[in-house]
């Protein structure tokens, strides 16, 4: 297992978890911002207001911003199978990458590496479950768009960290079954699948602009190759397949 060499960079954003509670979800975010310096200067400028736990440059260099028994301010507004206050249940981390309004990038084997790592501990310390790993698109899929298509979920996976829906047939991306505009049982059955694999979504049979958000970040995140915000079969035999291997 890779040794892992921390830099503690002390952030004063930060509070107590709320009581009662347990760490069950690991948060994935890019720093969107176009240098490492600033974002790191940010993450621990108290008048940001934003932390995380962790953030790895591309280099592969690990800071420890945030002692895992607080909570970071990192997911903001947004829920996970129904429960709010992402931030009291999770740890956070962040990797530099400019993002997609600033020139988005594949993430360096290094920074993949030493995440692949720092995840491996944290999955050992803490009861997060494989379907746990999320990106910050998952919790928050009307505001945000990270870690984003280029993150290697599924190398993770494959390596014990989250969940990828491997199929024995894989189906080619195909026309869309379902997209903005539609109503009716079909988009119903849609919604609930998402509400049941844990997506914050209204079940109210419109496939209106909420809908296709949260479409697109189970794209992101499932589909990386066809990111569009519409239905077809190869993202509904993804969602079916997950549905499964989380049951």
């Amino acid at each position: 297992m890779q040794e892992i060499a921390f830099i503690d960079c002390p952030s004063p954003n930060h509070d107590a978890r709320a009581p009662g509670g347990s760490i069950d979800l690991l948060i994935v975010h890019y720093t969107g911002m176009p240098t490492a310096d600033g974002a790191r200067l940010r993450l621990c400028d108290a008048a940001a207001k934003v932390s995380s736990h962790y953030l790895i440059d591309e280099a592969g260099q690990v800071y420890r911003l945030v002692a895992e028994d607080r909570r970071a301010w990192h997911a903001g507004a947004g829920g996970w199978r129904g429960q709010g206050d992402v931030n009291s249940r999770s740890i956070g981390i962040e990797l530099v990458n400019p993002g997609h309004e600033h020139g988005y990038r594949p993430f360096p084997p290094p920074q993949m590496a030493s995440f692949a790592a720092l995840a491996r501990g944290l999955l050992a310390r803490h009861p997060i479950p494989a379907h746990g790993v999320l990106g910050h698109s998952d919790v928050a899929p009307t505001r945000k768009t990270d870690p984003g298509e280029l993150f290697d979920w599924r190398g993770l996976a494959a390596d014990g960290i989250g969940l990828w829906p491997d199929l024995a047939a894989k189906p080619a991306p195909g026309q869309a079954l379902l997209a903005i505009g539609a109503t009716g049982a079909a988009v119903r059955g849609l919604q609930s699948k998402l509400a049941e694999y844990g997506y914050e979504i209204a079940v109210d049979s419109l496939y209106g602009s909420a809908t296709a958000l949260v479409v697109t970040a189970f794209q992101r995140h499932f589909r990386p190759w066809r990111v569009d915000g519409q239905v077809d079969d190869e993202t509904l035999s993804y969602l079916d397949k997950l549905l499964k291997i989380k049951a």
